[in-house]
């Protein structure tokens, strides 16, 4: 029988996040829906490690999703690795799914503590970083958020090849070629991206629907049976003890991302729709209910929320926010894949590529008029608004109209999905999305 082996592919957005931590007391947590990549990041990290010259004796790799650490408790994880600490090393602990061992905490703040260590840790749910887990190392650790794959990543899992080109106008514009030089259409990898999401699971299988389907089936069983119906047990959590009503908020929230809601709004339309009826119940669940469901996927990391920001008064209000999912590929596996909604889609992918990019991304408000996104880091603003077209004069001055409105010199981009001429309307860039997804940064 031939083996596979199996290789890794670069994740370099969050190695190098990992790199400029190293050999720091700080812990690394990195955290991000399960089988997004987490454990092969680590050891993306260890192989660093011994590139760089540490022997293999001073790593300590541990996934306690092994039937190897099945019912280890926080004083059995501390002597398993005391016996393997070597005297007058420098160690590098590795604690993929770490919160599958109860009161874990305690033992890698005692590894900080007892031990000259450099500490990496992954978990799936944001329970990890609970107020009984800051506790421990309060300001010690740092979070790594770890997304599914960037359309960058898309291509690069896929093993084709980005290239960079002169066209016959003199710009610069990008081709994809294979390992034989065949070049293919970036709108073709696109479309396929839109379709099957980014979880890298899906390449090992295939692009092939049956597959995916299949992939993203075990996912979805793992995130709501382990991380959501399962966080009962954990101290400080409300239980989520009705899995018809999970099911039916994850399909609403699913079926409406990139819509203003609210927990209240959520359950009036669940009822009036009837989508809690179907010889189930007709009682309408509290709106404490729906929010501690809504918190849980949260937690999950399947759905984030996205708050409204008043970009006159400069604050964050409270109500009608968004919510996006966190693979459109996931999403598509809920409600079929299906043609439609586009617009919507295409805000969720740029959402989460402005989340790797640093951003702190907010909604925006102005008086009545709504920017998709408020993009925000140290050093830099944009405003940003999402459409799949720009062809008609109305859906122009619809996009065009919110972003003349603010008044101040920040960047202000339309991206477009079809759109081959970048150019600049009234000091805004318009920029094709997949160029800005294939932006260096």
């Amino acid at each position: 029988m031939v083996i596979k082996e199996f290789k890794l592919k670069n994740r370099d957005l969050y190695l190098n996040r990992l790199i400029s931590f190293q050999d720091t007391e700080i812990i690394k947590v990195i955290t991000g829906i399960r089988r997004c990549g987490k454990s092969s990041l680590l050891k993306l990290m260890a192989e660093h490690l011994r590139k760089s010259g540490v022997k293999d004796e001073q790593i300590i790799e541990l996934n306690f999703e092994s039937m190897t650490f099945y019912a280890m408790d926080n004083k059995q994880l501390y002597s398993y690795v005391k016996e393997k600490v070597l005297q007058n090393e420098r160690m590098y602990l590795f604690l993929d799914e770490v919160q599958m061992i109860p009161a874990w905490q305690t033992a890698v703040n005692s590894f900080r503590i007892d031990f000259d260590c450099d500490i990496y840790v992954t978990g799936s749910n944001a329970f990890l970083l609970s107020s009984e887990l800051s506790t421990y190392i309060s300001g010690r650790y740092v979070e790594i958020k770890m997304l599914p794959l960037s359309f960058r990543e898309f291509i690069d899992f896929n093993d084709f090849i980005l290239q960079s080109y002169t066209s016959i106008t003199g710009e610069t514009r990008k081709r994809v070629i294979d390992e034989k030089n065949e070049m293919y259409e970036i709108n073709e990898l696109f479309d396929a991206y839109l379709k099957y999401g980014g979880m890298p699971s899906v390449i090992d299988v295939g692009l092939q629907q049956d597959k995916v389907t299949a992939m993203l089936d075990g996912l979805y069983s793992a995130v709501v049976i382990r991380d959501i119906l399962e966080r009962g047990r954990r101290k400080e959590q409300r239980a989520i003890t009705d899995p018809i009503l999970l099911r039916k908020l994850i399909m609403f929230l699913a079926d409406n991302i990139g819509n203003n809601t609210s927990a209240t709004s959520i359950g009036n339309i669940l009822v009036n729709e009837g989508l809690l009826e179907e010889g189930y119940r007709k009682v309408r669940p509290a709106t404490q209910t729906i929010q501690a469901y809504i918190e849980a996927l949260i937690e999950s990391y399947i759905f984030y929320e996205i708050k409204r920001f008043d970009i006159k008064g400069k604050e964050f209000l409270r109500t009608l926010g968004k919510y996006y999912i966190v693979d459109i590929g996931l999403r598509n596996y809920l409600l079929g894949f299906r043609e439609g909604d586009r617009g919507h889609i295409l805000e969720n992918i740029i959402y989460f590529e402005l989340l790797r990019r640093g951003y702190n991304v907010a909604i925006g408000k102005l008086g009545n008029k709504e920017i998709d996104f408020v993009a925000t880091s140290t050093y830099e603003k944009k405003y940003i608004q999402v459409t799949d077209s720009m062809d008609s004069l109305e859906i122009r001055k619809r996009e065009l109209t919110p972003l003349l409105s603010i008044r101040d010199n920040y960047e202000k981009i339309v991206l477009v999905l079809n759109y081959d001429l970048a150019q600049t309307i009234e000091g805004i860039k318009i920029i094709k999305i997949s160029d800005f997804l294939l932006e260096d940064y």
